[in-house]
């Protein structure tokens, strides 16, 4: 059966140790004027921070570090009551057109594993696995959708790419080494692990 074309960003599921991801997450804040932001973008650190010092974000950058993946958004500023406020819990993404400050939660622990859509230009194969690659925010994602971020249209060795392939999702709808399987990868260079990543084998 084909892999059905519908990418998602980066989607944590479970530690390296084996355990299952079941939700943690950081608060950071997102500065005035940013890029969009959805859920499942990969995303750094933005060098600065808002009043009460929480550290800002903003949208990652293929072939440098990053902190780890959005995985919520907050509906108001922390401390803000929301009585008698109509808020739109569909909408899943900061936009870049924001005149304040705002806040997202992301999973930045080092050993998270990911799924992730592959974008290569040939289709990753199992004999892949173990290679580098980073990843490409595409375009296409809405207020109302995650984020559509694939894995970047080739592979590489370099220690500095930011994914690193680790398999493919077990699952009865995912044919591996075909087109827009989903991926099994780990955040070869991120911000808050030692050093840049490992080469590729």
């Amino acid at each position: 059966m084909a892999n059905a074309n519908r990418p998602g960003g980066l989607k944590p599921v479970s530690y390296l140790n084996g355990a299952p991801y079941s939700g943690q997450a950081r608060l950071y804040s997102v500065p005035v004027n940013s890029a969009d932001l959805y859920i499942g973008d990969p995303v750094t650190l933005s060098g600065n921070a808002d009043v009460n010092g929480l550290a800002g974000i903003a949208i990652g950058v293929a072939g440098s570090a990053i902190i780890g993946v959005v995985v919520g958004f907050l509906v108001a500023p922390p401390g803000v009551s929301l009585v008698a406020t109509n808020i739109d819990l569909t909408i899943r993404s900061i936009q870049a057109s924001a005149t304040v400050v705002q806040y997202a939660l992301v999973a930045d622990d080092p050993n998270l594993i990911f799924e992730i859509q592959d974008g290569q230009t040939v289709p990753t194969s199992t004999a892949n696995i173990g290679q580098n690659t980073n990843f490409l925010i595409a375009a296409g994602a809405t207020d109302y959708s995650d984020s559509g971020t694939v894995t970047a249209a080739t592979l590489t060795a370099s220690d500095t790419a930011n994914l690193k392939l680790m398999g493919f999702t077990q699952r009865v709808d995912n044919t591996p080494a075909a087109a827009y399987a989903k991926l099994l990868v780990k955040i070869n260079n991120h911000a808050y692990a030692a050093g840049t990543g490992t080469a590729g084998i």
